[in-house]
This record gives C-alpha cells, sequence and structure tokens, in this order.
C-alpha cells in the first residue's frame, strides 16, 4: 500500500507541475517573468497550414529559404517587438521631422550657394552640373539636365509642404525671372515632363489656391506666370507626339528644334505612358484639350499592344511599327510609371476607363509576376515577391528586382491592397537594412546587389509614408528612422548628399539629383510631421510620380471638351471622388483586423525569414556568389567596345556569374549572351539580347556603373 501511495504521489505532483508550466505564460506579464519553455510553441502557419501555396521562386524555394526562417510565436516579446512596437514619442517624431528639414535644408541651401542656375549641384566639389555639351551620347546626363535650373524647379512645392513661405516666394520669384526653356537642349521628354512640368503646375496650383492650407504662399501681382511657363514647355514637348505611327511619343526633343534627326524609334513603357496625369492637369487648367489628348492617344496606344496571351506590356516599343523589342514585364524602370499613372489618372480626372485599365493590369500583375506564398501573413513558403517575366509567356526573364519597384507598395496602399504592400515593403526594408541603401538592382537568387550605386532615390520611402497613413502602425515610423539615419551617415557630403557608388564600399559618386529634394526629403518629413496641412487641412491631395502634390478637386472632374479618339465613341463614364471605393475591385482596406493595428504589420518570424535570408549572403565567399554551383559551363560575352571578353560561368538556375570583369567602364560593356540556355546560337546571332538568358556581374573597385534602362531608353 506504501508504495501505491508514493507512485500517487507522484501522479499528482507530476499534473501539478504540467498545470503551473499551462499557467505560467498567463502570469508571466503580471509578475514581470521571462520564461524559457523546454519546447517552441510553432507558428501558427505551421499549425494552421494554408492550402493552395503560390508559386516558389525558382532556385530558391520553400527547402532554401524556408529554412532561414526561424520560429515564431513563443511567449514573450521577441527582438523584433521590442525594437519597432515601442511607442514613438512626439517629442522624438518632432525631432525627426526636423531633422527631415534640417536634411533638405542643407542640400537646398547648398544648392542655391554653390549651383544655381546649373540645373544639379555636384556635392563633392561644390560646384553646379548641367547638360554634357562636349558628350551628346551622354544620355544619363542629358536626358535630365536641360539648363532650365531643374533643382530650383523641382524643389518648390517642398518648401511650401514644409512652411517656408518665405523662401518659396523667392525661389518662385527666380524662377519666373530668370529661367528660360528657350534652349538648344535635348531632354527625355517623361523626365522634362515629370521633373519641370508637375512642378510648375504644382507651385502655381499652391500659389492660387484660395484656402492656403500651408501658410500665405501667394506671390505678390502673380499672373499665372507659371502656367504660362508650363503650357511653353508643354507646347516644345509636343513635336515628340507628331510623325509616329502609333501616337507613341519619341523618347527625346530638342526644346528649341524639336525631335533631332535621326532619333531612336525606341521608348520605354513608362517613358511614354507617364504623361497623363501632368498633361492632363495642364489641359484641363488651359481649357486646352490637345495635351491630356495626345497623353491619353499615347496611353491607349500602349495598351492596344499587350500580350493577348497574358494580358502583359513590355518594357521597350518601337513608336512606328508597335513591335516589343523589349519582352520583359516587370514593375520597376521602363514599366513602373505606367501602371501607378492608370490609377492616379482616375482618381485625379475621374475617367472610368483609366481605372478599368488599371484593374485589368493589376490582376495581369497578380497572375504572373508575383511569387512567393499566397497570403503575406500566413501559411509556409517564400516572402511574396514580383519579378520580371516575359510578356508573352509569362516565364521568368532573369532574376534581379530594382529600386524603382519599391514604388509599388505605396500604389498598393492606394488601391487598398494593404495587406500585400506590407510584405513587399518589407523585403526592400530588409534589403536596405542589410546595406544602409537600396542598390540600383538587387538579385534575389544571389541574395546579392547587380548593380550596387544608389543615387537617393525616394521609392521606398514614399512607400513607407504610405503605409504609414493607411495603418498608423509606428513600425512605419521606426523604418523611416533607420532611412534617415542611413541618409546622413553615409551620403552627406561637403556641400549636400551624394549618390553612393556603391551600397557596400559606401563609395560616393559627385552628384546630387533634384528627386532627393522633390521626393526624398518631402516624403521623410511628411512622415514625421503629423500635423502638417496635407493631413489635417481637409483637403485631398495626390503625389504625382515624382512626388509634387496636386489637390483632387472638382475642377479636374470637368473637361470644357467633347474630344473623341479617332474610331471610338465617348462612352467615358465619369466617376465622383467618393465613389472610389465602391467601384475598386477590392475591400482589403479592412485586411488588417484592429486587433493587429498596433502589433507588427508583419509577424516577426516573417521578418526574420526574410533577415536571415540576406544576412546569409554577407557569409558567401566572395560577394554576388552563391554556394551549391554545379555542373558549370563557361561562356563568352562580348563588349560593345574593343574591349576583353568576360568570362562567366553557368549556374543552376541559369544565373551568369561574371567572374572576370575587364571592360574599362560598365557603360561601354553591353553584357550579350552568344549562346543560350540550352546552347544554340541566339535567333538574332551574336551580340543579340535574346534567349532569355541572366547575367550577374560582380562590379570591380573604382568601376562607374549605371542601369542600362537608364543609360538607354529606360527612365
Amino acid at each position: 500500500m506504501q508504495w501505491r501511495s508514493l507512485v500517487l504521489g507522484l501522479l499528482l505532483l507530476r499534473l501539478g507541475l504540467h498545470a503551473l508550466l499551462a499557467l505560467l505564460p498567463a502570469l508571466a506579464p503580471g509578475l514581470c517573468l521571462r520564461l524559457r519553455l523546454p519546447f517552441p510553441f510553432p507558428p501558427r502557419s505551421a499549425a494552421l497550414g494554408h492550402p493552395g501555396a503560390a508559386r516558389p521562386l525558382p532556385g530558391a524555394g520553400s527547402s532554401h529559404w524556408g529554412s532561414l526562417r526561424g520560429g515564431g510565436g513563443a511567449a514573450g516579446r521577441d527582438e523584433y517587438e521590442t525594437r519597432y512596437s515601442a511607442a514613438f514619442s512626439p517629442q522624438l517624431r518632432a525631432r525627426l521631422r526636423d531633422a527631415a528639414r534640417g536634411m533638405f535644408a542643407f542640400g537646398y541651401d547648398s544648392y542655391m550657394q554653390h549651383a544655381f542656375p546649373s540645373d544639379e549641384l555636384d556635392p563633392l566639389h561644390c560646384c553646379g552640373r548641367g547638360p554634357d555639351r562636349d558628350d551628346p551620347s551622354n544620355l544619363n546626363i542629358n536626358d535630365v539636365l536641360g539648363n532650365y535650373s531643374l533643382t530650383l524647379i523641382d524643389a518648390l512645392d517642398t518648401l511650401a509642404v514644409m512652411g517656408n513661405s518665405s523662401e518659396f516666394q523667392k525661389a518662385v520669384k527666380l524662377v519666373i525671372d530668370t529661367v528660360s526653356f528657350d534652349k538648344d537642349s535635348t531632354v527625355q521628354v517623361f523626365e522634362a515632363t515629370i521633373r519641370v512640368l508637375g512642378s510648375l503646375l504644382s507651385a502655381h496650383i499652391i500659389i492660387t489656391d484660395a484656402k492656403q492650407p500651408f501658410g500665405d504662399m501667394t506671390i505678390k501681382d502673380y499672373d499665372n506666370e507659371l502656367l504660362h511657363m508650363a503650357h511653353d514647355l508643354a507646347v516644345r514637348l509636343l513635336p515628340a507626339f507628331e510623325n509616329t505611327k502609333t501616337g507613341i511619343p519619341y523618347p527625346r526633343v530638342n526644346l528649341k528644334k524639336g525631335v533631332p534627326p535621326n532619333s531612336n524609334n525606341e521608348t520605354c513603357t513608362a517613358g511614354a505612358g507617364s504623361l497623363l496625369v501632368e498633361f492632363g492637369i495642364l489641359s484641363r487648367l488651359l481649357g486646352d484639350s490637345t495635351f491630356e489628348w495626345v497623353a491619353r492617344r499615347a496611353v491607349k496606344a500602349l495598351w492596344s499592344l499587350r500580350s493577348n496571351n497574358t494580358g502583359l506590356l513590355g518594357n521597350v516599343v518601337n513608336i512606328q511599327t508597335g513591335h516589343w523589342v523589349g519582352k520583359q514585364s516587370g514593375l520597376g524602370a521602363g514599366s513602373d510609371s505606367f501602371y501607378e499613372y492608370l490609377l492616379k489618372s482616375y482618381i485625379l480626372f475621374g475617367e472610368k476607363e483609366d481605372l478599368e485599365m488599371f484593374i485589368d493590369a493589376y490582376q495581369n500583375i497578380q497572375n504572373h509576376l508575383r511569387r512567393g506564398r499566397e497570403a503575406c501573413n500566413e501559411g509556409e513558403g517564400d516572402p511574396p515577391l514580383y519579378v520580371n517575366v516575359n510578356m508573352f509567356t509569362g516565364q521568368l526573364m532573369n532574376t534581379w528586382i530594382d529600386s524603382l519597384q519599391a514604388f509599388f507598395p505605396g500604389l498598393q496602399v492606394l488601391i487598398g491592397d494593404v495587406e500585400d504592400a506590407i510584405c513587399l515593403h518589407a523585403f526592400y526594408y530588409a534589403i536596405w537594412k542589410r546595406y544602409g541603401a537600396l542598390p540600383e538592382r538587387y538579385n534575389w537568387q544571389l541574395q546579392a546587389p547587380d548593380v550596387p550605386f544608389y543615387p537617393l532615390r525616394p521609392e521606398l520611402v514614399e512607400s513607407t509614408y504610405l503605409l504609414y497613413q493607411a495603418t498608423k502602425n509606428p513600425f512605419y515610423l521606426h523604418v523611416g528612422m533607420d532611412i534617415l539615419q542611413s541618409l546622413e551617415k553615409y551620403t552627406k557630403a561637403k556641400c549636400g548628399y551624394a549618390t553612393l557608388h556603391h551600397v557596400v564600399e559606401k563609395t560616393k559618386e559627385d552628384r546630387m539629383e533634384s528627386f532627393f529634394l522633390s521626393e526624398t526629403c518631402k516624403y521623410l518629413y511628411l512622415l514625421f510631421d503629423e500635423d502638417n496641412p496635407v493631413h489635417k487641412s481637409g483637403n485631398k491631395y495626390m503625389f504625382t510620380t515624382e512626388g509634387h502634390i496636386v489637390s483632387v478637386d472638382e475642377r479636374f472632374r470637368n473637361s470644357l471638351w467633347q474630344d473623341i479618339l479617332p474610331g471610338e465613341e465617348d462612352s467615358t463614364e465619369k466617376v465622383k471622388p467618393n465613389e472610389l471605393k465602391a467601384v475598386n475591385f477590392s475591400s482589403n482596406c479592412n485586411r488588417v483586423p484592429d486587433e493587429r493595428r498596433y502589433l507588427l504589420p508583419l509577424k516577426s518570424n516573417y521578418m526574420r525569414q526574410i533577415d536571415r535570408m540576406l544576412i546569409a549572403s554577407s557569409r558567401f565567399p566572395r560577394p554576388g556568389i552563391s554556394p551549391g554551383f554545379a555542373a558549370m559551363k563557361v561562356w563568352q560575352l562580348h563588349c560593345r567596345s574593343n574591349f576583353e571578353a568576360l568570362t562567366l560561368k553557368e549556374s543552376r538556375g541559369s544565373i551568369f556569374v561574371c567572374l572576370s570583369l575587364q571592360c574599362q567602364n560598365v557603360d561601354g560593356c553591353s553584357l550579350h549572351v552568344l549562346r543560350n540556355v540550352g546552347g544554340e546560337l541566339c535567333p538574332q546571332g551574336e551580340g543579340a539580347v535574346c534567349c532569355g538568358a541572366v547575367v550577374g556581374f560582380v562590379p570591380q573597385p573604382g568601376l562607374r556603373t549605371r542601369s542600362a534602362l537608364q543609360a538607354g531608353t529606360g527612365d
């Protein structure tokens, strides 16, 4: 009997211990206990499972990326919750707001002191920069700089948003008194439109706003001079729309002479199809349909050329034949703002056909470009990501994404797809944390930069700002603080802020692009300025693709004409501003539950998955080369110029890694594939860029790297 009592006592003791272990997690917060239980709680996604996961990323499936994800859901706060869920005090927000304003002021004042009236500031040598007259083929400079004080014009509405009325009034008078577009400058139509035309229109709207929400921004004796200047510039851009068989404009125009002789007949989709917002505003302010008509004709021409099979568009098209020269369909350079302006044109003008095109395009993007698990915050699999595919087949074309694609989460916020925006934003933020900047191109399979420079781009900041406005989650304030601190630490120069030549080495280039003041600083400032009139005045505002602010009101929804494109009937239906939700295909604004409002927007186990994936790249034996290469083949690629050939090796997944780079500079090196992944010659012969092969190279120190799209027809 005694041994039975002993056994019974032991059983009762064991049951008591199990009951205590079950109660401790609930008691721990009140008792300030930190538990280390002998077994982990399974992640919610693992416990529930998730049927019908979306397609994994090729070469980086669940077995690869899934192994990088840590366990989640353990009791207590993990390092992500500790870091990002902390309250953001009003005092800290005020300090960061002032820091963003100080960043803008240092860049703007340095430009005015050392560079004006030139187009841009060289922040390392403290001098101005204009068009490269000695080398007309230097498109990276000449596409943007037109000898019209670009940085001053581009920064006008940022001065107003920051409430600096005295400097805004001074800057407007300088523009009116000193800037002329009667210049022998050949510029890209897209860049002149979004940077110059858009800013002139934005400043004009601010000056003439009867409510003056930003303070007194009126100009004494103002006689619509900025509107007249915008009209003058747009008239000089109109020749680009003439003598094209498709209605798609030439990519470049000389402001004095029109389209240059022997002009390139190839243009990118974004460059030709992202003019409608600025041209439409101008038409509706002037009561002249010409500008909106040509811009809308170009959009419809591009739309008519989409693939019958996938509904996708390519990235480079011949304006005379309508033939797709670049068959890549993606969300980055060459395509990005085309989709952005389909939606924003609808928001501003209320033309239902714009929304219908966007809905169709967005669905095709989801069907063919999206990879990874189906849900952002549930299930197993790779992090959601949008890749570059062939527009006709939907097949993967390469394994890189570019920094311009970081705008897409912000666009998803505008349509209410907040949950998916959270996931894509987290991926780009993880890259930022890894390097303190976004490389121009990042190879998600090699897990390293393909093109490592960072020209102070605003896209990640823009999406961060819009996600904060949608969720009010303090996580995005922490993200903004990280970005602000990185910019101060790595890009600040003697006079302004400089492009990072290499995000790993943190070397600088002597250039401060105008969008740093018009967008990057503006979005950072607005992120931390909760009481800004943009948020508190009761007015509705929209930002152009260059970050210029325009009011959303009825005057832009009232056209004064009934122009109809040839062969079409006027069936356009107007939609009122408050009808956006009603016609929106998504009810996703409600997809972020209230109980998650102040938790991490992306669960910590998924954040850890992305971070560990990127951290793993730092353990590779040489930059840009991942382990597991098998059955390599040697390939020869040749430069356009008479430099030595490049020796590359083929890895699994058809990724080419440059083992020796002999070109004097990457600008002169075209990395063309002689044979495709199957071994046969390219259909177009030697030097063709077809075949769907992918090139990933490791830049050598001191080489000047530029995006091929930037140097060519892309934006």
